[in-house]
């Protein structure tokens, strides 16, 4: 049976020769597996859900940092100055009763030295508000990206899982098959020995047992690359086995799926409207800059003045420190920037109408992939019900004409084409199961389902 590869080409074929190599450790241990467990684990260990995790831890550190902009801000800082040469500055004669003339004097001490508290608190900043709703919108883009790289995986590993099953059935049937040629291996040798048919006929027996042998070595070839690119996304020793638990045949929608239209709950469409609404919240922050900034300002502090430095350590007339302090409000209101916000504000508008336009050209997408996964899904489940008839009916055929050959009633020739007409009716019976569980996957991942297979 041919089943379209999966996972294979993206660089892991390269697992057969780690499989080699693990039989030099031993045997390991068997793993049991459901699809549940498998999507869980894939889920824990992927990179992309690490990185996605990461990318929320800093969204969460941009929240507090803009937090911290409303918060009061306290500085402490100092000074001290030796003035090598004073400043002079020239006073008007007339305060010594000399008019006309000016007179200069030395101002100041020859060391000063300052130490003050500064307290700043935003009472009012539009900008810094918006900017905190932005941050927490943020935050809820970077869960739903996680959400949507869950989505994506829980898809492909179910479809790897469902492709490892339906590999091992057409195992397990090839096995079968073999069984039972070998059982018409020996009656024909018995019928040829006592001259009741043809060698002819024990050659062909022989020729179709090595046609199945050659097609159970492949489908075992391919079955253990499956299980080996499981265990390389699960983080499973290579040198140990899994046990898939679950059954192809299980149902995964239990009823039919109705058409729809609204699609507003699928993960993409919600990425969209986030990303939306973080456009918008950019335009009003752009718009806030218009918006007065309210500072309260407040500042203690000492200051110190000596002609002498060592008067700075001792008790002394000279010895003291001045004390001062402010309390107050600071405004500032914006008044002409060169058309800079208007720009962009305008490129920001520009931003949210092409998000709107994405949110509708996805619906539509939606609709019509919807309306093919449907169709799909319709088909193949009529083509599974067929197949599986089929394959029944075949079976029948063929044990009816195995058993009028052994009774001489029927040719070798018939019963090989009647072989023949079974393995096709089986290999066509898993491409249809597979076929059928890859559409119930689409229409859960359409639906935004698809997380549900891990959910209790």
């Amino acid at each position: 049976m041919k089943i379209k590869s999966f996972l294979i080409a993206t660089g892991l074929i390269n697992l057969l020769v780690l499989t080699g190599v693990s039989g030099l450790f031993g045997q390991g241990n068997v793993i049991n597996l459901s699809l549940k467990e498998c999507i869980k684990i894939a889920v824990e260990k992927n990179t992309n859900v690490k990185t996605a995790q990461i990318e929320k831890q800093k969204t969460e550190g941009i929240i507090s940092e803009t937090y911290s902009a409303l918060y009061p801000k306290i500085s402490i800082g100092g000074s001290f100055q030796d003035n090598l040469k004073m400043a002079v500055m020239l006073l008007p004669g007339e305060i010594f009763q000399q008019p006309g003339t000016f007179i200069p004097v030395s101002f100041g001490t020859k060391y000063s030295a300052n130490a003050a508290a500064n307290l700043n608190m935003i009472l009012y900043n539009q900008t810094a508000l918006t900017a905190l709703k932005l941050s927490k919108k943020v935050l809820e883009l970077n869960d739903l990206g996680i959400e949507k790289v869950k989505d994506a995986l829980a898809f492909e590993i179910s479809k790897l899982y469902f492709m490892t099953l339906t590999t091992e059935q057409q195992k397990n049937i090839l096995e079968e098959n073999i069984k039972r040629t070998n059982q018409l291996k020996d009656i024909t040798k018995v019928l040829v020995d006592n001259g009741m048919a043809l060698q002819l006929d024990y050659d062909r027996v022989n020729i179709s047992i090595e046609n199945l042998l050659t097609q159970l070595s492949n489908v075992e070839a391919g079955l253990e690359q499956q299980l080996n690119t499981l265990k390389y996304i699960l983080n499973i020793p290579m040198r140990d086995s899994i046990l898939l638990t679950d059954d192809a045949e299980q149902i995964l929608i239990q009823s039919t799926p109705n058409m729809t239209t609204d699609f507003s709950e699928h993960i993409d469409i919600r990425l969209l409207e986030s990303q939306k609404e973080i456009n918008r919240l950019n335009k009003k922050i752009v718009n806030a800059g218009y918006f007065p900034t309210l500072l309260f300002t407040g500042q203690y502090a000492f200051q110190g003045m000596r002609n002498e430095f060592k008067n700075y350590f001792k008790d002394s007339p000279e010895s003291h420190w001045y004390q001062s302090a402010n309390i107050g409000l600071s405004i500032s209101i914006p008044i002409f920037d060169g058309f800079e916000k208007r720009s962009k504000a305008n490129q920001v508008e520009l931003e949210y109408q092409q998000t709107e336009i994405q949110i509708a050209d996805k619906k539509e997408n939606f609709n019509v992939d919807y309306s093919a996964a449907i169709n799909n899904y319709n088909n193949n489940k009529t083509n599974l019900e067929r197949q599986t008839q089929n394959i029944q009916l075949a079976t029948n055929v063929y044990n009816e004409t195995a058993l009028k050959y052994r009774e001489g009633m029927a040719s070798m020739s018939n019963l090989l084409q009647d072989e023949m007409s079974l393995s096709a009716a089986q290999a066509n019976y898993l491409s249809a199961l597979y076929n059928f569980k890859e559409a119930e996957l689409k229409i859960m991942s359409l639906n935004g389902d698809i997380l549900k297979l891990i959910k209790d």
